[in-house]
């Protein structure tokens, strides 16, 4: 890989080389496991509460809600019941002292106006730690249904709304008045205070070649999928090279379901248990979402609804802690990423376990070695 650029500071270990750890909210029902067999998580304030002071407590560098408007179904009824991302990050700030805390705006449903002035209070709630997840919008049912999925603009189209967004966001986070006449945004002198205390951490997930191209150009971060490490490391050197040619240090995150077990082969066990208990109506209703069904087609199964079969909506790691540690510490020193949004089947009995015996040994193994973080 070229020599990158260096990354901005934000309070994170990535900004000395580090690796950044995280965990994604449950702030929707049944997490992130479409099984009969899963804990069954509420996706309740009260239970997300604990999980952000637990995340704290273990160490862990930022929170991160979604932002889900239509769920999946079954009869787990999965992600039918969700709170909304930034009212609830703002409540956690409170919550909170130390972890970063990351909302997430979908591009299409929020004016940029009124998103620039949500996540400024969020940064003033949380004196410095709030982050935007921006998502351009894939799913048409989840926002049809409420007359906001925006007809004739494609793919490629909801990014170039979200260049305009983005950077009508940055200006009235940062200018005192600010004229912008665009395809899709239109503004007057329009002003927004206060400012935030700096510019807010911006990840996105676009891994598409427009995606990429836009998180390269505007954000700091992007979250990549997949699980295997070789594979996962060329999308994360693909992401950095885009970016380092705008001049930019853009960090590359992907997610990681922990299942823990004395042995591994009970994490193996319960991981088989949880896949004898596969909501079929809400994998359906999953793949419906992302609108295609294979079954409905020719009955054949791709790689993607045979992973989703696992239960597990993202890759998963099972075994005890000595175990998750070396598989982690594979997928860093392969991938060279740098950092992992944790997902646990019942945040509240593994995060504390992954705070006392498996974060120690990965701060240990991956230290920051960059003597100090660029500035802007």
């Amino acid at each position: 890989m070229t020599d990158l650029p260096m990354p901005a500071p934000f309070g994170l270990p990535s900004d000395t080389g580090g690796k950044d750890m995280g965990v994604f909210m449950p702030m929707a029902n049944g997490g992130w496991i479409l099984s009969k067999n899963a804990p069954r998580l509420d996706g309740s304030y009260d239970y997300n509460r604990k999980v952000a002071i637990a995340a704290e407590a273990a160490g862990l560098d930022f929170i991160m809600a979604m932002a889900k408007f239509k769920g999946y179904g079954g009869e787990i009824r999965q992600w039918e019941s969700s709170l909304d991302s930034v009212l609830m990050m703002a409540a956690l700030a409170e919550a909170t002292n130390r972890v970063k805390v990351w909302a997430t705006i979908h591009t299409i449903l929020q004016n940029p106006g009124v998103a620039a002035k949500m996540i400024a209070t969020l940064d003033q709630i949380s004196h410095g730690r709030a982050g935007l997840n921006l998502v351009t919008g894939s799913y048409k049912g989840e926002f049809a249904q409420f007359g906001a999925w925006p007809e004739g603009v494609d793919h490629d189209g909801r990014y170039d709304l979200a260049y305009e967004w983005i950077r009508a966001i940055k200006r009235l986070w940062s200018e005192d008045s600010v004229t912008s006449h665009g395809t899709y945004f239109t503004l007057e002198d329009a002003t927004s205070w206060p400012k935030p205390s700096r510019q807010p951490f911006t990840v996105c997930a676009g891994t598409s070649g427009k995606g990429m191209q836009f998180t390269a150009d505007e954000m700091h971060a992007i979250f990549l999928s997949g699980g295997d490490p070789v594979q996962l490391g060329e999308a994360s050197r693909v992401a950095k090279e885009t970016a380092a040619k705008q001049g930019r240090y853009m960090r590359t995150y992907s997610m990681m379901t922990i299942v823990f077990g004395e042995t591994d082969a009970q994490a193996q066990a319960t991981a088989d248990h949880f896949r004898a208990g596969l909501d079929e109506g809400a994998l359906n209703g999953m793949l419906r979402a992302y609108g295609f069904f294979d079954r409905e087609q020719g009955g054949k199964e791709n790689a993607f609804v045979e992973k989703a079969r696992s239960t597990f909506m993202a890759p998963y790691v099972l075994g005890t802690p000595e175990t998750v540690v070396d598989r982690l510490s594979e997928l860093f020193e392969v991938s060279g990423t740098d950092g992992l949004m944790l997902i646990f089947p019942d945040y509240l009995t593994g995060m504390p376990l992954f705070g006392e015996e498996v974060l120690p040994k990965l701060r240990a193994r991956f230290p920051g070695r960059i003597p100090e973080a660029a500035h802007g």
